[in-house]
């Protein structure tokens, strides 16, 4: 029988893995499509990314504690510990490093459009970038949601 903490696990896996997807391939390609303002959409989908990250952050302190909590040192030698601790590393890396950059960029340009300035290519290289530690951090996610549960 599962008790409160892998039952926590599983939800954190969820919304971690559940929330990427779901922003990174759906939600944020919608808002780019549907809207005609493509600064509020950046605007919008930037939020929705930030949140993702705190939540992901926070899901993966849990599931490294947890799982060192039921396997000790053996989760070391876990893919599930190593994905997630690599997720959580790049889910830092996108929100302190790389969005702060894309940040600045759009400040620089303001009040135009970055996509309208000087600073377009700098952008479009650190917004490739970024989508491809979100890639990344998106697929190690079926890591999680793929591994062997206990008990």
């Amino acid at each position: 029988m599962k008790n409160l903490t892998d039952n926590l696990a599983l939800i954190a896996i969820t919304l971690w893995v559940g929330g990427l997807w779901a922003i990174g391939y759906l939600a944020a390609p919608v808002l780019f499509a549907s809207l005609g303002d493509k600064m509020l959409a950046g605007m919008l989908a930037g939020k929705m990314f930030t949140w993702i990250a705190y939540i992901g952050m926070a899901c993966g302190v849990y599931l490294l504690i947890h799982r060192l909590g039921v396997f000790g040192g053996a989760a070391l030698k876990q893919g599930f510990f190593w994905a997630a601790l690599v997720m959580l590393l790049l889910a830092a890396a996108g929100h302190f490093g790389i969005q702060p950059i894309m940040e600045g960029l759009k400040e620089q340009a303001f009040p135009k459009s970055v996509m309208e300035s000087m600073f377009r290519d700098r952008f479009a290289r650190w917004h490739g970038i970024s989508s491809i530690v979100y890639l990344f951090e998106s697929l190690l996610g079926l890591v999680l949601v793929l591994a062997p549960r206990r008990g």
